[in-house]
């Protein structure tokens, strides 16, 4: 069987299988050595392997503006949802002005409780980095709080870290706000409301089931628990801070309508942005230049509290553009590849491993693995396996909102359990405990993939495509 590309080989010869490895190989190669050992940023390692492939296209008798095309063919594909990206950032920098976010954070620290310490460290953080859609800056701040409550408590810092690190990744990827699940959107073909409803069934029972465990494994650490300086900090500075109030849930409640309707994505982001922005001003009292430039480039530090200042900096336009670099460069790559045949000469021999569902679900779980552990980052654990299997699944009429699953609860969620991915380092430098340490305990992190093993084989949830266009709502 060959699979035709989107973008149909222009004029030249088309490549062997070996020769189309060889833009494959030189990507491994470059993001294995260039950013796994020099920390290398992946844009500029994403344009030398477009290059390397641009050159091999001109020896096998390619025009560059027949790549050229490619490119551009590629990025078009990509534009609407890397313009939610930027609608992303607007609506984090108007909602931590307007103080909805964090309200959220404040009420959702309220909820902690020392006899479930554990399973009270997972919803906390699932809550908090749900509502500011960042694991990093999750696990940065509260994260660094639960870490404090924890050697208070005498509870072992692994398991604390554990917990603390699934939490923080489970809200990340569940967030409409958060870059993660925009870019497997993105690079998938799929709408982003229909690709985070998607994730539920597999995402959902592998977080509960981290939870029970927890709650059992936390009760021997006793109910009493010493509080945390850092974590009193937190609250009685976002409380003096802001002014909470009901008024606050409204940005969100456009957000969740427009969802439930399935209206478009991008007016519900700018329309909820405006609200916040009005509240920003109303209620918060903040000018109109400040709350400009938390739209812009993130809300300005107005507590004087490092800690807090450094959990509520987050948001703006500015801040999806390196996400969007990445896109850039891997669509640009990815438009060579479809242009010069390359990728048609790959799928042709990756349809013989993927007959079945089950076995291209397999397929995808592995190279999303792979990928996270040759590059150690979330973004290309993602885009690596989306460029080379989103033709598969259009053509065996699968919902590109499965794949955007996968690829994201497969590869962005298993990085930060390598030791050597930047997630991985962050969070050991951050909680002081080493990967291996919490990684057992991350329980959500490979649940979930064990979840979606079981959807392949039984075909549960496996979602047929709807309409050619599945980054509109309802596909």
């Amino acid at each position: 069987m060959t699979v035709q590309s989107e973008q149909a080989p222009a004029a030249g010869r088309r490549p062997s299988f070996g020769v189309a490895l060889i833009p494959l190989i030189a990507m491994a190669l470059l993001l294995g050595v260039g950013y796994g050992v020099y920390k290398i940023k992946a844009q500029i390692l994403l344009v030398s392997a477009a290059t390397i492939t641009a050159l091999l296209g001109l020896l096998l008798g390619f025009k560059w503006a027949d790549m050229e095309r490619g490119i551009v063919e590629s990025i078009r594909k990509a534009l609407p949802a890397i313009l939610i990206m930027l609608s992303v950032g607007l609506l984090v920098g108007s909602w931590m002005a307007s103080g909805t976010i964090p309200m959220v954070i404040y009420y959702g620290l309220k909820l902690i409780s020392p006899k479930f310490f554990l399973a009270t460290a997972c919803l906390v953080s699932s809550v908090v980095a749900l509502a500011c859609g960042t694991s990093w800056g999750t696990i940065g701040t509260i994260g660094v709080a639960f870490m404090g409550i924890a050697m208070g408590l005498g509870i072992p810092l692994g398991p604390a870290a554990g917990a603390v690190v699934a939490g923080a990744y489970f809200g990340d990827k569940m967030s409409p706000l958060s870059d993660i699940p925009n870019l497997a959107t993105v690079i998938s073909g799929s709408n982003l409301f229909d690709h985070i409803k998607h994730m539920v069934p597999s995402a959902g029972p592998a977080w509960l089931a981290g939870l029970v465990l927890y709650a059992i494994a936390g009760l021997k650490y006793g109910a009493t628990a010493a509080r945390s300086e850092t974590l009193d900090l937190i609250l009685s500075t976002l409380k003096a801070s802001f002014r909470f109030n009901l008024l606050l849930l409204l940005p969100m409640a456009v957000i969740f309508y427009f969802a439930i309707a399935k209206k478009p994505t991008i007016p519900a982001m700018v329309l909820s942005s405006l609200v916040a922005a009005v509240l920003a001003v109303v209620v918060q009292k903040v000018s109109l230049p400040v709350v400009a430039t938390a739209m812009n480039t993130g809300l300005p530090p107005r507590t004087g509290v490092a800690v807090v200042d450094n959990l509520l900096s987050k948001g703006g336009m500015m801040s999806m553009m390196e996400t969007q670099l990445i896109a850039f460069t891997a669509f640009a790559y990815g438009g060579i590849m479809q242009a010069t045949g390359c990728l048609t000469a790959i799928l042709d021999k990756v349809m013989g491993f993927t007959r079945r569902v089950w076995s291209l679900v397999l397929t995808t779980i592995g190279a999303a693995i792979l990928s996270a552990l040759i590059t150690g980052s979330s973004y290309l654990a993602m885009i690596l396996p989306a460029d080379l299997l989103a033709p598969i699944y259009k053509k065996k009429d699968l919902a590109a909102k499965n794949l955007s699953r996968i690829i994201e609860e497969s590869g962005g969620i298993i990085v930060p359990l390598v030791p050597w991915s930047m997630a991985g380092v962050y969070i050991t430098g951050t909680l002081g405990v080493s990967t291996f340490a919490y990684l057992p305990w991350a329980f959500m992190n490979y649940l979930s993939v064990g979840m979606l093993i079981l959807f392949g084989f039984t075909g549960w949830t496996m979602a047929r495509r709807k309409r050619e266009d599945e980054t509109q709502a309802g596909s």
